[in-house]
């Protein structure tokens, strides 16, 4: 396209043409808007899902629908995982631990439907040494356990979903964790920055 061309196609745009570079719209063709202000919702960016799941998922995923309580509590242990200064990752582990042991639940004593005396949202055992009662039945207080034992699991950030948190819980079914990656990745993404 010729320079005469291309400035009078750019004119009629509303862009000058200068010197071979595009210089925005011309103020003198430009028409007087009766401007409003726009209210613009600006959504915190959500978490890198290679940092959700970096190994991908394992096996079948499952899901659940949660109640207002079980979201509160993945918001809990999302907080919780933010205030020990732990990246997103270790909310995953956390979030998928707790769907499986008690989907999202803070489980008090069962009676004989109760493995031992495991209780809460992790089924932490006060007899093996997580806490009182009371204690682990406090979502931040469970997380910020589960999160110490995450802690002193070398390389947890490297490993698979399932191994960190067997390593951790050291359950009967120590492949079952694997199932809620996708969910638990999932709540992060929505919850983390809000």
């Amino acid at each position: 396209m010729n320079t005469i061309m291309r400035k009078s196609v750019l004119s009629v745009a509303g862009l000058a043409f200068a010197g071979g570079v595009f210089a925005g719209p011309i103020a003198a063709h430009a028409n007087p808007v009766d401007a409003k202000p726009v209210a613009v919702a600006v959504q915190a960016d959500k978490p890198d899902t290679s940092k959700l799941i970096p190994h991908g998922t394992q096996g079948d995923q499952s899901r659940i629908t949660l109640n207002d309580e079980q979201t509160a509590n993945a918001k809990a242990i999302i907080a919780a995982t933010k205030k020990a200064g732990l990246p997103e990752r270790a909310a995953v582990i956390s979030i998928a631990t707790s769907l499986q042991e008690s989907k999202l639940e803070n489980l008090g004593h069962l009676g004989d439907m109760n493995d031992h005396d495991s209780l809460g949202l992790f089924q932490q055992r006060p007899s093996s040494g997580w806490g009182t009662p009371e204690q682990i039945t406090d979502p931040a207080y469970s997380t910020t356990a589960f999160l110490k034992g995450l802690r002193q699991v070398d390389g947890w950030q490297d490993m698979p979903l399932t191994q960190a948190a067997q390593t951790v819980q050291v359950s009967a079914y120590p492949d079952a964790y694997a199932q809620w990656e996708q969910q638990a990745a999932d709540l992060v993404g929505q919850y983390w920055n809000s």
